[in-house]
């Protein structure tokens, strides 16, 4: 069964990857974390991450009223030479876990880092 690590590992394997993280959104802690840390530490990306994710979860603008229990899938921010890719991670219990990716805009590749994140997020959780 995937662990963190090995989720970790292979989003560290996506092309233009800087760093992962798996965070939970509810405390703004860093689970596990590879690469360099966006601001230096990894603890203060996930903190604002998190910040970042209860803003739009908690809008009635960006979340599907039909969907409570997966109202969102991702978050992606685009700055002028990276890419900050959150992933949400649906699991059958309540978590509130997401991936994290930064990704280095001449580098990487924003659709398939988001198609293989999804399915990170998803070996993740069936294992």
């Amino acid at each position: 069964m995937p662990g963190i690590d090995d989720c970790l590992s292979g989003a560290m394997a996506i092309a233009g990857a800087r760093s992962a993280s798996l965070v939970d959104w509810g405390s703004g802690l860093a689970l596990g974390s590879l690469g360099e840390g966006p601001s230096g530490e990894h603890e203060t990306a996930a903190a604002e991450a998190t910040d970042l994710v209860r803003a739009a979860v908690e809008s009635q603008t960006f979340t599907a009223t039909e969907d409570r229990r997966a109202p969102l899938e991702d978050i992606i921010v685009t700055a002028g030479r990276n890419y900050h890719l959150i992933r949400f991670i649906d699991t059958v219990f309540d978590s509130r876990l997401v991936l994290h990716l930064w990704l280095d805009r001449s580098t990487g590749n924003l659709a398939v880092a988001r198609f293989r994140l999804q399915a990170l997020a998803e070996e993740l959780v069936l294992g």
